[in-house]
């Protein structure tokens, strides 16, 4: 209990420095080698579900980065220079449902750690700006100099359109161009073959 306390308060923490925007601060959760990625989602029949996400390494995904692109979304954020986010958007990220898969190499002396959470994030903008994100996440964290880092996530969401017009608020995912051509790709994809070959043409 005492190694998923130290999990929890860590998540905690982290989702406290985000809706702070202390987005450099952040930034130190993470490992230099982590593996930040979001699955897209389809909707499918009974008995396909092993179709139900975009498979990593070979389909679109709606983002999958590693430290250096969060390093440099950051770095644009603080420039104050962010038309995605002007006025600031307000923000709240709340962490549930924490479960403790794994320790390696053990619960009493772990140096690396699988957990899944639950997640929910609010974003209010301008009046009338609202939005809502639900899923789970996939996280390993690993303990470095005697800290915990993030050296993978994995976020799952709990929808297959992402409705959200502005989606940096979502932990510094896809800016609204990146998120407008993957949509395009991941629909383009979903084509039958002979529809893709039509409008390739």
């Amino acid at each position: 209990m005492l190694l998923k306390n130290e999990v929890e308060e860590f998540l905690y923490h982290e989702a406290e420095l985000l809706d702070d925007r202390r987005f450099a601060e952040w930034l130190e959760l993470l490992s230099d080698d982590i593996r930040y990625w979001m699955p897209m989602r389809r909707n499918v029949k009974f008995g396909e579900l092993d179709r139900e996400f975009t498979r990593e390494g070979h389909d679109i995904n709606w983002f999958d980065e590693g430290k250096s692109t969060l390093e440099r979304r950051v770095s644009q954020i603080l420039t104050g220079v962010h038309w995605a986010e002007e006025p600031l958007s307000r923000i709240c990220h709340m962490v549930s449902n924490v479960q403790l898969l794994n320790a390696t190499p053990s619960a009493e002396d772990a140096a690396e750690v699988e957990i899944k959470c639950r997640f929910l994030i609010y974003r209010n903008r301008v009046e009338t700006e609202t939005d809502f994100l639900i899923g789970k996440r996939e996280d390993v964290l690993r303990r470095e100099d005697g800290e915990w880092k993030i050296a993978q996530r994995k976020v799952i969401l709990d929808q297959n359109v992402l409705l959200a017009k502005k989606p940096d608020f979502f932990l510094l995912g896809r800016s609204p161009a990146q998120q407008a051509e993957g949509m395009h790709e991941f629909a383009v994809s979903q084509l039958p073959q002979r529809k893709w070959r039509k409008l390739r043409h």
